[in-house]
């Protein structure tokens, strides 16, 4: 025990004395939490829309007002000629351009119907998709106000029933969308700062010549191990600390659920995480394929673990490898727990798979140090 606590508190002081891995380890996740929180957001808003207005009508500048009022919606310019609309569009200063036909208003009236064109630039077809659903819900409500200005009851006519919708949102009820990706942000934090630093722990002992004098020492494998990844698993739970405390000062994100429990899951995690660390570095020569390799698996676990992008939405076969990927579950614990106030019955499940995963990779690693004398 005593030989762990020499390795343990070297580690400290060689991690203390190093002022770029302060920085690295307290510095840079605060700013990209604060960052990343603010900028990663799917939310679609301040749309460039230019109306190109045939009919100059009170109906036409009221369909035009109806967009200029929403928040979503900037109405940049009005033209006569849809040919200097498509201009604007192929700079890139308009994201839609809304063609009024010039019997619009008389088609209201007469027919009571009408038609407009509506061209949505769609390069990105996420975007475009949502764009195409907020101007939709604009003229619908603009229709359905011309229909009330122009109804009229009679004797014989019976009056419309009408459905009113009245939504209840349960876990976000402002709709913020930073209370959604700030926890998975802190969990991506976590996992990158833990697995870089831990697998370019043991390569970095390659490099100086340092391993070589240790591995003729009488420390045991499993010493050693403990001794150079305790710190960091510190580290990473200081980190969450970190990140839980902005998160409910800077960003307010509700944390409804057992604070205790989100450490228990962490620190199994954060031994999954070290022992992958460990892992890397033992096939590895120098700290820059360390890195690299790190990088090449952060990259897929991110984009496959529901951070981002919806695991349903997946293709079949993608879903099925999500399943391998531990981020994916410490993004639905965390989401679950501090959004959800779920409880250790409810997160069970993944509490297991992640404990599975730590016991095999965490195997694999020690199996694979070689420590020879």
């Amino acid at each position: 025990m005593k030989t762990i606590l020499f390795i343990i508190q070297k580690e400290f002081k060689q991690i203390f004395r190093d002022k770029s891995m302060l920085q690295l380890i307290f510095i840079l996740p605060i700013l990209q939490l604060l960052i990343l929180s603010n900028a990663a957001t799917f939310d679609v808003k301040n749309i460039a829309i230019t109306f190109v207005d045939n009919n100059q009508s009170r109906e036409s500048r009221e369909l035009i007002s109806a967009f200029d009022a929403s928040t979503y919606f900037n109405v940049t310019e009005s033209y006569f000629s849809e040919n200097k609309a498509i201009e604007e569009m192929q700079k890139g200063k308009t994201d839609i351009i809304v063609n009024i036909p010039v019997n619009f208003n008389r088609n209201l009236q007469k027919d009571k119907k009408g038609s407009i064109s509506v061209n949505i630039n769609a390069i990105d077809a996420a975007t475009a998709g949502v764009e195409n659903v907020y101007v939709t819900q604009i003229v619908s409500a603009y229709n359905k106000n011309i229909q009330i200005q122009s109804k009229y009851i009679s004797e014989n006519k019976e009056v419309e029933q009408n459905i009113m919708v009245i939504p209840s949102f349960w876990y976000n009820n402002t709709l913020n969308y930073k209370t959604f990706m700030v926890p998975g942000i802190l969990v991506l934090l976590v996992t990158m700062l833990t697995l870089f630093l831990s697998s370019m722990n043991i390569v970095r002992e390659k490099e100086l010549g340092t391993l070589e004098q240790i591995n003729v020492t009488p420390i045991k494998k499993y010493q050693f191990i403990i001794g150079k990844l305790f710190p960091f698993w510190v580290l990473g739970l200081v980190i969450l600390t970190v990140g839980l405390i902005i998160s409910k000062v800077v960003f307010n994100v509700p944390m409804l659920g057992n604070i205790l429990l989100v450490y228990g899951f962490t620190s199994i995690y954060l031994l999954l995480i070290l022992g992958f660390g460990l892992f890397i570095s033992n096939h590895t020569e120098t700290q820059q394929q360390a890195m690299f390799i790190a990088w090449f698996f952060m990259v897929i676990f991110i984009l496959m673990s529901g951070l981002f992008t919806p695991i349903e939405s997946m293709p079949k076969w993608a879903q099925n490898i999500t399943l391998l990927n531990p981020i994916r579950y410490y993004v639905e614990f965390i989401r679950m727990v501090l959004l959800k106030g779920s409880g250790f019955v409810e997160v069970l499940n993944n509490l297991l798979i992640v404990f599975g995963f730590a016991v095999v990779v965490n195997g694999l690693a020690v199996w694979s140090y070689k420590k020879t004398n």
